[in-house]
C-alpha cells in the first residue's frame, strides 16, 4: 500500500488523551473493537481457504494459469470481499460505525503486505510471520478516519462518530489551539485500551510549522554526548566534546520498585482459582477474586510504565530544546535481552525497566520538532572503550567495571562520562565539518580509535515552532532535525 506523503512544510504528529468514559460509551467502544476483530478474523479465514485451496490444486497437477484465482489482499480488495460476506459474518454490522470494520481490513493488509515482503526480501529485518487469528483477550483497538473528528471548545471533551462526546481526563488545549488556528488538521483518531483497562484517544494531526520561532527555548552547550545505561541507578549521562558532565539522569526504575508489590499480587494470584486448573490440567473458569487481583497486577505494570514514560519525556525534551548536536548510542536493545536465560535474567529485567531504545526514538522526532540533529553512532563504535584522554582502547572492559582506567595514560574516570565524551566529539566533527577523528584531539589519532568515525556530511538545521505536549512525530521529507548516522570511514552510512 502506498505510503502518506506529508506536505512540505507540515509535520505527522500524534496527540494522545486518556478517555474518561462512560459505561454507555465503554460497551459501544468494546463493540466497535469487537466488529474489528470479527472483519479481521472473517477475512483472514477466507485468504487462507483460498491458499490451501490454490495449495492442494497444486498437488493435483493442475496447471498454475487454472487454479483457483488468488485473494485480493490489498485493503479495497478485503473491504469489498467484506461487503458480500458481512450480512452473514456480522448480521449486527449496522451497530457500528463502518470505520470499525474498517479498522481490522487495514490491520490484516498491512500484516499480509508484510508478511509477503519479508518472505521475498523487500523488507528489511526480522522474518515477519503470516497474520495469526485475534480472540477476545487482544488489546482492543478501533480506528476512525472519517466522519465528526472534533475537539471540542470547552478542551475537556472529543467527538468521535457514534461515540459521541467523549471527556478526557486532560486539557486539550495544546490541539484545540492548532485547530482553531488553522495550523493543524486531524487526519484520524484511534481508540486503544491498555493492560489496567484504560482507554486513550490519539489523534494524527497535520501541524504546519513556521519557521520564524525559533525552536531552541534554552541555550545550552552546541554540542552533547548522550551515554544511557542501567547501572547503579544512571540512566543516561552528557558531556561536552571538552569534556565537562552537563547532564546526569538517575534511571527512574520504575518496575524494580513495583517488584514487591508485584510478587505479593501474583502469589495471591497463585492461590486463587484461576483459568487453569493445574490438577485436571484443563481450562477453567476464573473466580471473580482472581479477575480482581489480575486488574491489579495490571495497573502495577501500567503505572511502572507511565513512570518510566514520564521521565523519559521530560529528559528527552529537556536535551533537545538545549543542545544543537546530539550523538547517542545505535543500541540493538532487543538484541542485548534475547539471549542469557535465567543467568542473566536480571539484567535483562533491568535493560527493559530502562527502556534504552525509547531514548534514541524520542531524540528522534524531538530534534526534527526543536530543530537539533541528531547523530546514530556507528552500531559497533566502541564508545566505552576508548580513553577520552588519549584516544587507548582496552577491549576487556566488562559491564561490572564502572571506572573506566586507562592502561596508556593512568586516566581514571566514570565510565559512562567517558562514553559520553567520546560520543561527543563524534558529533562535534558533524558540527564542525573538520577531518579529525571520532574521538576529538589530536592524541587520538595516534591509537586504535581511527579517523573518520565521524559523519561526514553538514546538515543545516531549520528552527521550528515549539511543539509542547505529548505528541509524536512522523515526519517525511524533512531538513531541520536530520538523523545521521556516523560510520567509519569507507563504509557507507
Amino acid at each position: 500500500m502506498g505510503r502518506f506523503q506529508v506536505p512540505a512544510g507540515w509535520t505527522a504528529q500524534a496527540y494522545r488523551f486518556a478517555l474518561d468514559l462512560t459505561p454507555s460509551q465503554q460497551r459501544a467502544f468494546r463493540s466497535h473493537a469487537g466488529g474489528a476483530r470479527v472483519a479481521y478474523n472473517t477475512m483472514l479465514a477466507l485468504v487462507k481457504a483460498v491458499m490451501d485451496q490454490r495449495a492442494a490444486e497444486r498437488t493435483y497437477g493442475i496447471a498454475e494459469e487454472d487454479l483457483t484465482p488468488p485473494a485480493d489482499w490489498s485493503f479495497r480488495g478485503l473491504r469489498d470481499e467484506w461487503n458480500g460476506l458481512k450480512h452473514d459474518a456480522a448480521p449486527w454490522w449496522a451497530e457500528n460505525s463502518k470505520e470499525a470494520y474498517n479498522s481490522g481490513l487495514y490491520a490484516l493488509a498491512n500484516g499480509l503486505e508484510a508478511w509477503s515482503k519479508s518472505g521475498t526480501g523487500e523488507r528489511a529485518g526480522r522474518a515477519i510471520g503470516f497474520p495469526r487469528f485475534k480472540n477476545a483477550k487482544t488489546r482492543r483497538s478501533v480506528r476512525f478516519t472519517t466522519g465528526a473528528l472534533r475537539v471540542e471548545p470547552d478542551r475537556h471533551h472529543v467527538t468521535l462518530p457514534r461515540l459521541g462526546q467523549l471527556k478526557t481526563h486532560e486539557s486539550t488545549r495544546k490541539l484545540a489551539r492548532r485547530v482553531e488556528a488553522g495550523t493543524a488538521r486531524i487526519l484520524s483518531v484511534t481508540l486503544s485500551e491498555d493492560v489496567a483497562g484504560r482507554v486513550f484517544g490519539s489523534f494524527q494531526v497535520l501541524v504546519k510549522r513556521s519557521a520564524e520561532v525559533p525552536g531552541h527555548v534554552g541555550a545550552g552547550e552546541p554540542v552533547v554526548g548522550v551515554d544511557v545505561g542501567v547501572k547503579e541507578g544512571c540512566l543516561l549521562v552528557a558531556a561536552t566534546p571538552d569534556g565537562r558532565e552537563v547532564h546526569r539522569v538517575p534511571a527512574p526504575r520504575s518496575l524494580a520498585a513495583a517488584q514487591g508489590r508485584l510478587r505479593a499480587l501474583q502469589r495471591r494470584a497463585a492461590r486463587q482459582q484461576g483459568p487453569w486448573d493445574p490438577r485436571t490440567q484443563a481450562r477453567q473458569q476464573p473466580s471473580k477474586r482472581w479477575e480482581k487481583t489480575r486488574r491489579r497486577v495490571a495497573r502495577t505494570h501500567a503505572r511502572a510504565a507511565a513512570v518510566r514514560r514520564d521521565v523519559l519525556c521530560k529528559e528527552t525534551t529537556a536535551l533537545a530544546q538545549r543542545h544543537e548536536v546530539i550523538t547517542v548510542e545505535t543500541l540493538n536493545a532487543s538484541g542485548m535481552r534475547s539471549a542469557g536465560g535465567a543467568r542473566k535474567k536480571g539484567l535483562n529485567r533491568a535493560l527493559s525497566d530502562a527502556a534504552l531504545a525509547e531514548i534514541r526514538r524520542m531524540l528522534g522526532y524531538k530534534c526534527e520538532w526543536y530543530g537539533s540533529v541528531l547523530v546514530e553512532a556507528y552500531r559497533y563504535f566502541p564508545s566505552s572503550q576508548i580513553c577520552s584522554g588519549c584516544g587507548g582502547r582496552k577491549p576487556s572492559l566488562t559491564l561490572d567495571d564502572r571506572i573506566y582506567e586507562c592502561d596508556f595514560c593512568g586516566l581514571v574516570i566514570d565510565r559512562d562520562l567517558n562514553a559520553a565524551i567520546n560520543l561527543a566529539r563524534l558529533g562535534e566533527r558533524l558540527r564542525t565539518g573538520g577531518t579529525g577523528t571520532g574521538t576529538g584531539s589530536s592524541p587520538a589519532a595516534s591509537h586504535r580509535a581511527g579517523d573518520g568515525r565521524g559523519a561526514t556530511r553538514e546538515t543545516a538545521t531549520t528552527p521550528v515552532v515549539n511543539a509542547a505536549g505529548r505528541e509524536t512525530s512522523t515526519r517525511h521529507g524533512s531538513t531541520a532535525g536530520k538523523t545521521e548516522t556516523a560510520t567509519p570511514q569507507g563504509e557507507a552510512a
